[in-house]
C-alpha cells in the first residue's frame, strides 16, 4: 500500500475549557486544563491512519519534552516518523486553545520548530513524496517548503490535497498544482480576495476556486455541511445534526478521513460522506486526537460515485 504523505505541523495543544470565550480585555474562569498533541499536520495524519491508511510524516519538532511526547504519540499511532526532524535549541510548536460550552473555540499559535521546515529537508524527503498515494499539506509550515513539496508531487504525478489554513493569499502557480483544495468559508474568502464580512455563496466560491486550477474544491461549512465542486458537478451535501461538545480538529478529521477513503478507492462523494461521518463523530467528543474515530467507529465505507 502506498502511503499518504503528510507534510505539516506538530504542536502541543494547551486546552482550557471556558463557559464563554473572553472578549478583548476580559478574564474568564476556565477549568479542565489539558496538554494534548496536535497541529494540523499531525491531526490529519492521525485521522488518516486511524481509518486504515498507511501514513508518513514530514515536519519538525523541538528538542524539548513537548517534542518527545508528540513524536511518541505519532509513533504509537503507527505513523512513519523517519522524516520528522528534531531541531536543536528550538521549542516545539504550541497552540493555545480555549473551548466554550457551546463547543466553539479560539486558537492562538506559536510555530516554534514548525518554522524550521526547509526546502532542503523537503528535497531530502523527495523519494518519500514521489512514492506517495497522496500528498497532504497545510499552511502551518513555511510556504517555500510547502511549495517545494507540492512541486515534487505534481512532477511525479502524485495527487496533492491542500488545506489552505491558516488563510493567506496563494500564488496562482501553486494552486494550479493542487488536485484537491479543502478550505473552510473564511479561507475560501481570503483565497478569492472577498471583502471581510461580505455575503458568502459557497457554490459560487467553490466554482471560482476551481477556476484557479484545482480539479476538486471542497468548501467545509461546519454544521451547514460541505460544498463540493468536482467530477463535473457542484453539489451541497448537508451535515448530519450532532450535539457538538468540542469542534477543535473537526476539519482535520474530515481531511484525514477523506484522504483515507479516496486512497481506499472511494469515489468523490462517497469519500466526502465518509469524512462527514468522521467529523461528526469527533465533535461529539472532547479533545482533538482523542476524539478521532477508528475504522470500527464508523459505518463501512461505500466506494460509490453517488
Amino acid at each position: 500500500m502506498k502511503p499518504i504523505v503528510v507534510l505539516g505541523s506538530v504542536n502541543m495543544d494547551l486546552v482550557l475549557n471556558c463557559p464563554t470565550l473572553p472578549l478583548p480585555g476580559q478574564t474568564v474562569q476556565g477549568d479542565d486544563f489539558k496538554t494534548l498533541p496536535g497541529g494540523k499536520g499531525a491531526n490529519q495524519a492521525v485521522a488518516a491512519v486511524r481509518l486504515g491508511a498507511a501514513v508518513s510524516f514530514i515536519g519538525c519538532v523541538g528538542d524539548d519534552d513537548f517534542g518527545r511526547s508528540t513524536r511518541a504519540v505519532l509513533v504509537a499511532e503507527g505513523i512513519d516518523t523517519s522524516q520528522l526532524r528534531t531541531v536543536a535549541g528550538v521549542a516545539t510548536g504550541v497552540a493555545m486553545i480555549m473551548v466554550e460550552a457551546s463547543g466553539q473555540n479560539c486558537i492562538a499559535l506559536s510555530a516554534g520548530a514548525n518554522g524550521a521546515l526547509s526546502v532542503a529537508q523537503v528535497d531530502e524527503a523527495a523519494a518519500t513524496i514521489e512514492g506517495a498515494a497522496l500528498l497532504i499539506c497545510q499552511l502551518e509550515s513555511p510556504l517555500p517548503a510547502v511549495q517545494r513539496a507540492i512541486a515534487i508531487a505534481h512532477a511525479a504525478g502524485v495527487p496533492v490535497l491542500l488545506n489552505p489554513a491558516p488563510a493567506q493569499p496563494l500564488p496562482a502557480e501553486l494552486l494550479a498544482q493542487v488536485d484537491v483544495l479543502v478550505p473552510n468559508e473564511s479561507e475560501a474568502a481570503v483565497l478569492l480576495g472577498l471583502v471581510p464580512g461580505a455575503a458568502f455563496d459557497a457554490a459560487a466560491a467553490a466554482e471560482a476556486l476551481r477556476a484557479l486550477g484545482p480539479r476538486t474544491v471542497i468548501v467545509t461549512l461546519g454544521a451547514a455541511g460541505v460544498q463540493v465542486a468536482g467530477d463535473g458537478n457542484n453539489r451541497h451535501i448537508a451535515a448530519k445534526p450532532v450535539k457538538a461538545i468540542d469542534t477543535t480538529g473537526a476539519g482535520d478529521t474530515f481531511i484525514g478521513a477523506y484522504a483515507a477513503a479516496r486512497c481506499a478507492g472511494a469515489y468523490l462523494h462517497a469519500a466526502v460522506a465518509y469524512a462527514q461521518q468522521a467529523a461528526a463523530f469527533s465533535v461529539a467528543r472532547a479533545g482533538t486526537i482523542d476524539a478521532m474515530p477508528r475504522v470500527g467507529d464508523l459505518p463501512p465505507l461505500k466506494a460509490a460515485s453517488a
